[in-house]
């Protein structure tokens, strides 16, 4: 028998390399969701290929990556979520490989599509490692940490892509992922400990019906901005979704074993948090997304030099949102998200009321770091509160039901950002540009207001320790438990 002392070591080492491994994963998901864009026009000239052919690598990634996450927490629960997390850090190196040998854009699209689907496990199933791994009163403090390295990924990408595509060539930007990958995937199945969700047996009705429900739900913002809201793909793929995720719900109210127990969606806190996932990352991704271009089309930056500057606003999540994620273990998650949300809008809302043609950069500066701060404590209690809402068995659920909504919130974000865009602005000068610009930031600091409200609807501190403990009191074979009322 161990010394307590070896024993306690031991499991704070154990600890400590679930947060760094975990961590490795969401960074790269996080990196490539953002990268691929500043190449767009080097991919154009060295694959020959339509820009908007090429604009297909980022929506294939999209798409894959937002569909799937459920499917792949259930999968996790079922064999083994280190096990899945390895298989996802292998199948996103492989995809890499693909991507940066890839001599056509329809091998690119398709490589990228595959990629979407590896990181579609690893971002859910890294916050569920973290939750399995700390105890309740640390477990804000870690998602802060993972939630810091997941906007470091985010703020990095412009100035990582721009800086490969300068120094190298564009194939580096899929050939970075590679080494941490495979290092991750190593380290991961000897240095994890593996977990499992309550249900003995996969759901193989409810799997394929909410893939396809969500694939269809997210390919109509992907398609909107280029066929229009009215147009028969669009308002199609969105009844197609309802139709399918209705039947899902059917199917989950009568099924023995459900992948997703809908008692949970009688919980204020659970629905309250993955409202504001959605909400905040549509606002968030939305305005990354014009950022960078207004930096680059409006402003005359290159793709480097814009990306440096945008570091402003995209680094201030490595630095506070660990310090969000300690708040939030000591006062709750409400008051810290509440505080984060209502900075980021007014960050946004200064920012707009900003940005006009001549603009300078230094006069961004402050609204850059009042919402990039704002966003920093956003992060870690979006996530903590979506998994301190249920038991934490099914902490796997929680995390692919809230990464799923915050993805596609970031689709949504982005295609109505772009309709705003085209309603206010163009680019036929730097004038309309950055008008449009403009509104497309009013807009989501309204967003961020809107997200205002179901934050202040989410758990207490006192309310997630109740959750907590009672949780723990529930026999471990039991299929569907419960949580404590809000």
């Amino acid at each position: 028998m161990s010394a307590p002392g070896v024993a306690d070591a031991g499991g704070r080492q154990r600890i400590g390399a679930t947060l760094v491994l975990a961590s490795i994963g969401t960074f790269l998901t996080s990196l490539d969701i953002v990268v691929v864009s500043t190449a767009l026009p080097t991919l154009q000239s060295h694959l020959h290929a339509d820009l908007a052919d090429l604009e297909w690598t980022i929506n294939a990634y999209n798409l894959s990556f937002a569909s799937l996450m459920l499917t792949a927490s259930a999968l996790g629960d079922r064999f083994g979520r280190r096990n899945l997390y390895v298989i996802g850090l292998l199948l996103f190196a492989a995809a890499s490989i693909g991507c940066a040998t890839a001599d056509s854009a329809g091998q690119l699209i398709g490589w990228r599509a595959v990629q979407g689907a590896g990181a579609a496990i690893v971002l859910p199933l890294s916050l569920t490692l973290i939750s399995e791994a700390f105890p309740l009163e640390k477990r804000g403090m870690a998602i802060g940490i993972w939630g810091g390295i997941t906007g470091l990924g985010v703020a990095l990408a412009p100035l990582v892509g721009g800086a490969i595509l300068q120094g190298i060539n564009w194939q580096w930007i899929f050939w970075i992922n590679v080494p941490f990958a495979l290092v991750a995937a190593v380290l991961s199945r000897f240095l994890l400990t593996e977990s499992r969700g309550p249900r003995p047996r996969l759901d193989l009705v409810g799997l394929p019906l909410i893939g396809l429900g969500l694939l269809a739900l997210v390919w109509a913002p992907v398609k909107a901005p280029e066929v229009g809201w009215g147009s028969a793909q669009v308002i199609g793929g969105l009844v197609v979704g309802a139709v399918l995720i209705t039947a899902f719900l059917w199917w989950e109210s009568r099924t023995e074993m459900p992948m997703m127990p809908l008692e949970y969606f009688k919980l204020r806190s659970f629905n309250s948090a993955g409202a504001v996932a959605f909400l905040f990352w549509f606002a968030l991704i939305g305005t990354v997304f014009w950022i960078a271009q207004m930096l680059q089309q409006g402003m005359g930056y290159s793709p480097l030099a814009s990306g440096t500057r945008m570091l402003v606003f995209t680094l201030p999540p490595m630095v506070f949102a660990p310090i969000g994620g300690l708040w939030s273990d000591r006062i709750g998650t409400r008051p810290v998200m509440s505080l984060g949300l209502l900075m980021m809008a007014g960050g946004y809302l200064w920012l707009g009321e900003t940005i006009t043609a001549g603009v300078s950069y230094t006069s961004l500066i402050a609204p850059f770091l009042v919402a990039g701060t704002g966003i920093a404590l956003v992060f870690p209690t979006m996530a903590n509160a979506s998994i301190a809402a249920v038991p934490l068995r099914d902490s796997g659920v929680a995390s692919g039901s809230n990464n799923t909504l915050r993805e596609a919130g970031g689709l949504f974000g982005i295609a109505a950002s772009s309709a705003v865009f085209t309603a206010n602005g163009s680019f036929a000068s730097h004038a309309d540009f950055m008008h449009g610009v403009k509104y497309t930031i009013l807009v989501a600091a309204a967003v961020g207001l809107v997200a205002l409200v179901p934050s202040l609807l989410g758990q207490s501190r006192a309310q997630m320790q109740a959750s907590a403990e009672q949780a723990n009191r529930l026999p471990e074979a039991a299929p569907v438990p419960t949580a404590v009322a809000d």
